[in-house]
């Protein structure tokens, strides 16, 4: 009769086995070529797997960043194009860099992802633009109606929503030896991008002498850059270029100088945005919280701090130094929600330089330069004002730019050389200086604009009369004369009455030709009000 293992001789046996099955793996393992084979193909499934989930892990890390987001699959991601300019560094700024990501304060304040691209050639981006590749493009009000004007991209119905920046010396006419103010440029070439800003720099200057587009030789280029080497050669006298084009082209051209910039031109060219009418109700969200979102990047930019962050994405994203990158800064004045909802009509008791002025006043030039076949639309039917209307912004940090604050005219201003004079022939009756209605309209058709434009400088009013009369009387009418026109622009249109140089010269200066005042039509000619910009 067979014995029954004990439950130790069990347990005896079981150990003996496993000691056996794991010498004997051991030998085959490293003492065989069939063992060595099969441990170099384990060591290799694991490297592999251990590779597939350090990139999985990487992937996954890359998702929750979402430091770079695929345009294809995204649809959620509002692509905005730019260009090399420092008006853009508040946006850059508050998205924290060009990339969409989900550490974007765009995200973490509203849910939403914007993506910056940099194209600096506009027709490019227009072709874009118009593909659905980008739902925001950038350009200036006084160029708009070359957008809104012609069919091919009407059809689209682009809506400007969004006032970014004023240039504030990035644009600059230059000059030539013996060309020392805007009058000097008559008869003379001058090289001009076209179509462009720089056009409305152009003819806004031209304006302040009395002149327009006939009373030069325009050079038309393709870009700035051009403009400025086409001002280096012997065959242009003046050109309209970007900073710092203007420094290093007026020193490579003995005896040239900087004419005038934007800074004196300060309403002049406004950086604006725009998208196609259905983007902007397709996509409203996203668009009201780019709006609010860039609004408080211009807010948080008034901390010299905050600006030092600003420089460092603006520098990346146009692989500029930061130093680089500050001076582009310094030559705009980044528009605050105030700003916007004085420039596109909202605050009725605004009297400053309006979107509508630049884009309407401009859309007829275009005609007169030939540049477009039609006057464009009207500018209340090509804007879209929800994301102002709609945003929740109050408190000093959005107010709206306050007027230039001027010193009292001081002796020397009144002799100080302008850069530009534009004689108006405002009429008074025989020994009066009250404005009849008729010269109240003149001056609102001939210099108010300019005003605005030149909204940094001093202006100079000089009265000037023929020789009938008294020396003196003439003199004092003279002066009278040139203060009640100061008068009116102070309490028409709140302008700082420290802003006026007032100059009574009587008979003093009479026109070239008209010395003698020896015809009714020589005494009509000198009998005139010159408005003079100088420098403050």
């Amino acid at each position: 009769m067979a014995r029954r293992l004990t439950s130790f001789s069990k347990l005896l046996i079981t150990l003996l086995i496993l000691l056996f099955l794991f010498f004997g793996g051991r030998y085959l393992l490293q003492s065989t070529e069939f063992g060595k084979n099969l441990t170099e193909q384990a060591e290799q499934a694991s490297a592999e797997r251990e590779s597939d989930n350090s990139a999985s892990k990487a992937d996954n890390e890359s998702s929750d960043n979402a430091t770079t987001t695929s345009r294809a699959s995204d649809d959620d991601v509002l692509k905005v194009q730019l260009v090399s300019w420092g008006g853009y560094a508040p946006g850059l700024y508050f998205n924290e860099g060009a990339k969409a990501s989900t550490r974007s304060r765009y995200y973490k304040d509203y849910g939403v992802k914007v993506e910056f691209i940099l194209e600096n050639d506009l027709f490019n981006a227009l072709d874009a633009w118009i593909a659905g590749e980008y739902d925001v493009i950038v350009q200036t009000a006084d160029a708009f109606p070359l957008y809104t004007a012609p069919k091919d991209i009407n059809q689209f119905k682009p809506q400007a929503f969004m006032q970014v920046d004023w240039s504030r010396g990035g644009d600059a006419l230059i000059a030539k030896r013996g060309i020392n103010t805007a009058n000097d440029l008559k008869g003379k070439k001058v090289a001009v991008t076209v179509p462009s800003p720089s056009q409305t720099m152009l003819i806004t200057a031209l304006e302040a002498a009395g002149l327009d587009y006939k009373d030069i030789e325009v050079v038309k280029t393709s870009d700035n850059f051009k403009a400025a080497e086409l001002f280096r050669s012997n065959d242009i006298d003046a050109a309209v270029v970007w900073s710092p084009d203007d420094i290093f082209a007026t020193q490579d051209v003995p005896g040239s100088k900087v004419l005038l910039t934007s800074r004196e031109q300060s309403n002049i060219i406004a950086d604006i945005m725009f998208a196609k009418a259905d983007v902007i109700s397709k996509k409203g969200k996203q668009i009201n919280a780019f709006y609010e979102g860039w609004m408080k990047g211009v807010a948080e930019l008034k901390n010299k701090s905050n600006q030092e962050k600003a420089a460092k994405y603006l520098a990346e994203f146009n692989q500029l130094s930061v130093d680089d990158a500050k001076g582009m800064m310094d030559n705009v004045y980044w528009t605050t929600h105030g700003d916007n909802l004085n420039f596109f009509g909202l605050n009725s008791g605004f009297k400053g330089m309006r979107g509508g002025n630049l884009y309407e006043k401009m859309s007829r030039k275009f005609v007169e330069t030939g540049d477009a076949e039609t006057e464009a639309p009207g500018w209340r039917s090509v804007i879209n004002t929800s994301a102002i209307t709609n945003a929740k912004l109050t408190g000093n940090a959005h107010a709206a730019e306050k007027s230039k604050t001027f010193q009292p005219a001081t002796e020397a201003e009144k002799k100080t050389p302008a850069f530009a004079k534009k004689p108006v022939s405002i009429t008074f009756n025989t020994g009066q200086y009250q404005l009849s209605e008729n010269a109240k309209t003149l001056i609102d058709l001939q210099f108010v604009e300019l005003a605005k434009s030149y909204g940094n400088v001093k202006i100079r009013v000089e009265g000037n009369t023929d020789s009938t009369g008294g020396y003196q009387m003439n003199k004092d009418l003279s002066q009278k004369r040139a203060k009640a026109v100061c008068d009116y622009l102070v309490q028409e249109y709140s302008m700082d009455r420290n802003r006026f140089v007032i100059v009574g010269n009587g008979p003093d200066k009479p026109v070239a030709g008209c010395e003698s005042n020896a015809t009714d039509a020589c005494k009509a000619k000198n009998r005139r009000t010159e408005f003079q910009l100088i420098s403050s």
